[in-house]
């Protein structure tokens, strides 16, 4: 093959592929809504089975429904007629996937399921298999032509499965009113999970590490306090312990070149930028970042609702944390 029949070769798989998961579109209605329903209302967990190329992608709707709020785990159904479908309960429910509808595993389950009583959803492509029948809702996901030249490979069928499963588990995530937090609470190791989870209070220098002065204090004390501390910057208090401004390592220059050696006796207060940018402890720390990217600046101070000091918040601490 030359270079130019390999370019339209791959083209004309991600034609068929996208062609036969458009082809679902128009399949998706009161079937699919019995589905949703029934996954919904599943008191137990949602049992998806399948063998070989459906079984992998089985497993990978089973790890997308657990991830967005349905209770889920993948079952081989070799393994299950040899006493694994003893991990099927009343009260669950079973998504099989099998594109011929007469896979031998499979069928061989459904006695046993029958007599659990446990209600079946499957996803084949033959609406008039042995599946397909014993099944509370069949769902079509038939294909005109496998990707595959030979049609011996599944390709387009296994896509189709992969893109109906996630209709379902979308759908389910939505029905089950499923938010970033919930979404956060079950990847805690991830970035997207930190991002969602951590706020500017878990990540905030706190207490004796907060850089301060007093309102009073001269320069050349403020100085100290900047540089022990090495956020580029202190925060500034009133006699309440209130946040009046912040002297940053850019005032230090400007003030430098406009006042020279009287600077070191001028005030904090005199000095000072006013009205710096503040923050909420409770507000996620990726907002902190939005704030930073925003205002081009690399540390927030946290007050309270009466303005008193908190804490600060520093860009390194958002990249220890995973944030960036």
């Amino acid at each position: 093959m030359n270079k130019m029949s390999i370019i339209e070769q791959a083209k004309t798989i991600l034609k068929i592929e996208a062609e036969a998961i458009s082809a679902l579109i128009n399949r998706i209605d009161e079937s699919f809504v019995c589905a949703v329903d029934l996954l919904a209302g599943c008191t137990g967990k949602v049992v998806v089975t399948g063998m070989g190329k459906s079984g992998l992608i089985g497993k990978k709707i089973s790890a997308t429904m657990a991830s967005t709020g349905t209770p889920a785990f993948f079952l081989n159904p070799a393994e299950g007629s040899h006493g694994d479908v003893g991990m099927v309960t009343k009260g669950d429910v079973v998504l099989a996937l099998s594109n011929s509808g007469e896979t031998d595993e499979i069928v061989r389950l459904l006695p046993a399921l029958k007599r659990l009583e446990i209600k079946l959803i499957s996803m084949t492509g033959n609406p008039a298999s042995s599946l397909a029948k014993a099944s509370y809702v069949s769902l079509d996901v038939s294909v005109a032509v496998e990707a595959c030249p030979m049609g011996l490979a599944p390709t387009a069928s296994t896509t189709a499965a992969l893109a109906m499963g996630d209709a379902l588990a979308i759908t389910l995530l939505n029905k089950r009113g499923f938010t970033e937090e919930d979404f956060a609470l079950f990847h805690p190791a991830g970035a997207l999970g930190r991002r969602l989870i951590l706020r500017v209070e878990d990540l905030m220098c706190t207490g004796g590490n907060v850089p301060v002065v007093d309102e009073d204090i001269l320069m050349k004390e403020a100085i100290l306090e900047i540089s022990s501390r090495r956020m580029g910057l202190t925060t500034v208090s009133d006699k309440e312990g209130k946040l009046i401004g912040v002297v940053t390592d850019g005032d230090l220059r400007r003030g430098l070149e406009k006042w020279g050696k009287d600077f070191f006796s001028l005030k904090a207060s005199d000095v000072m930028t006013c009205r710096p940018k503040t923050i909420s402890g409770t507000v996620l720390a990726v907002s902190a970042l939005a704030m930073m990217e925003k205002y081009s600046i690399t540390v927030i101070v946290i007050t309270d609702d009466n303005d008193k000091i908190e804490g600060v918040i520093h860009l390194h601490d958002l990249l220890k944390a995973g944030i960036v």
